[in-house]
């Protein structure tokens, strides 16, 4: 098993969850890379890195999984999480496979994929809604904004879904029975 893992994939698909898991289970150190991000955005404009750009949101997850991959290595390749067993989980939103392949493939790391493709999206909104707690940022917009959203998140999920497959990455479906599958992932990775 290599020494850090990314967690990446849709927002309430149990990325931040799992992550949670693996730092209090196995003793990972826990890297927000949507904090991350949401810095980049703030302070940094210049690079290009803003969720709310006026994009689509699937051109919006290609700019910035393009620009945050390479971050991304250069993070890994800094070795300063090498001296630790284990070293860090990455829970990352925007991170597609593609760019993981591109920019990250044959570091010290491996990754894992939560999806909700196999939803439609009124079905993906009461997800939302489940998991959302007052830590969200998503937790206090009006449902109307959220549904706009749950569109976009299935259509980014069948994205990830399809370059898993091409890429043969792992990718674990929360859409139906979340805690049995993260559970799953969980024995899983503890092999």
């Amino acid at each position: 098993m290599k020494n850090n893992i990314i967690i990446a994939g849709v927002p309430r698909a149990g990325k931040s969850t799992v992550s949670h898991l693996l730092s209090r289970r196995f003793g990972y150190q826990h890297v927000s890379m949507d904090s991350i991000i949401a810095g980049f955005e703030r302070c940094f404009p210049e690079t290009g890195v803003n969720t709310y750009q006026s994009l689509s949101s699937t051109d919006t997850l290609r700019v910035i999984s393009g620009k945050m991959a390479p971050f991304v290595r250069a993070m890994l390749d800094s070795g300063e999480y090498d001296e630790f067993e284990p070293g860090m989980v990455l829970d990352m939103y925007q991170l597609l496979p593609e760019d993981y392949i591109r920019h990250i493939r044959g570091a010290n790391c491996e990754i894992a994929y939560f999806i909700t493709s196999d939803v439609t999206p009124e079905e993906r909104f009461l997800i939302q809604k489940k998991y959302d707690t007052e830590r969200d940022y998503t937790f206090f917009k009006p449902d109307e904004e959220l549904r706009e959203g749950a569109v976009s998140i299935v259509e980014q999920s069948i994205l990830i879904r399809r370059q898993c497959e091409e890429y043969g990455l792992p990718y674990y479906e929360t859409a139906h029975d979340r805690e049995q599958v993260i559970q799953r992932f969980l024995r899983a990775f503890s092999r």
